[in-house]
């Protein structure tokens, strides 16, 4: 459908992957909370969060896929990332009395807070200077929380620390806080992916509402209470949508040229695919449907409900 109405502007196609991940028009909506539809950002909960952080940025939604989760929101994780957002909070890199600069680039991002797996492997990496595939052993163990295991990465961090000149006392302090915050850690390439497809979504419905609508309710047109909520929402959005019709409707949700929502005769329950298939293919070869006999002779075979949900209004005597 944006496709079809591109072209007729002189447009290209889209090219999904070529959007500008800054785009002013996207982040608003986003900061209002209207995800609605959009990827992953439709709960109430994760609406409730948007509202807090005020996502501005790309990075910032990568971290707030990675923030809606049990263990950041019941750890008190969330509201510091939020406060030091905001500038309630001191940003340090990790902690206010415990910090090293070497650290900087590594939680920048994530405003000094250890949100992410590949973070607990880049501070090892930086501070004690373990090789790729030692701070993924270190990442594991501190999943799995083994004793043991855990006493011997310690002694790992404390000697890299040590040769790479940072304070023992300062090294362990930093190890504690990395062992604390890594339960909670959720892979970054994870939560970027989702953040991706959440922020394409989020564009489509910001630049082209109507079409992406449409395409959304054409997807769950089974689910007749989700299509009821998805209506509501066209509403709000103050789109057009123009009731089921026989003469210009399709099995789906489209677009007319004047940019209203068509509403798809296939979501009215009991209209089945064919029938409907069918009365499109006659429209198509004869034309409009002018009064209620030209729908019913062709298709006295076949079990007809023309008069559903008001789709036979603008025939002619019914």
């Amino acid at each position: 459908m944006i496709n079809k109405r591109r072209a007729k502007n002189g447009e290209p196609p889209l090219d999904i992957a070529a959007i500008p991940l800054d785009d002013k028009k996207s982040f608003d909506m986003l900061q209002r909370s209207e995800t609605t539809a959009v990827f992953q950002l439709e709960s109430r909960g994760m609406k409730d969060l948007i509202k807090r952080l005020q996502p501005d940025c790309f990075e910032d939604m990568i971290a707030l896929v990675a923030l809606f989760r049990p263990g950041p929101l019941q750890s008190g994780m969330v509201d510091n990332f939020i406060d030091r957002k905001h500038g309630r909070e001191e940003i340090s890199y990790p902690d206010v009395q415990w910090q090293h600069e070497s650290l900087k680039p590594v939680l920048e991002p994530t405003y000094g807070i250890i949100l992410y797996q590949e973070q607990v492997m880049q501070i090892a990496q930086v501070l004690s200077g373990y090789t790729l595939g030692g701070a993924d052993m270190l990442r594991r163990a501190m999943g799995k929380k083994k004793p043991e295991e855990m006493a011997k990465q310690r002694s790992v961090f404390a000697e890299g620390a040590e040769k790479n000149g940072i304070n023992a006392e300062l090294a362990m302090k930093i190890f504690d806080l990395v062992e604390k915050f890594a339960g909670y850690g959720f892979n970054k390439s994870h939560s970027a992916a989702y953040a991706l497809v959440s922020y394409q979504t989020l564009w489509l419905k910001a630049h082209y509402p109507a079409e992406f609508m449409a395409a959304v309710m054409t997807a769950d047109m089974d689910n007749t209470e989700k299509v009821v909520g998805l209506v509501d929402e066209c509403w709000r959005m103050g789109l057009k949508i123009l009731p089921p019709d026989i003469n210009s409707g399709l099995y789906h949700f489209h677009v007319n040229d004047d940019g209203e929502i068509v509403y798809g005769i296939g979501a009215i329950k009991g209209v089945g695919e064919g029938p409907i298939e069918a009365i499109i293919e006659a429209r198509n070869k004869g034309g409009y449907f002018r009064e209620l006999f030209d729908l019913c002779a062709p298709y006295r075979h076949q079990k007809v409900e023309p008069s559903r949900a008001g789709k036979t209004d603008h025939v002619r005597g019914v």
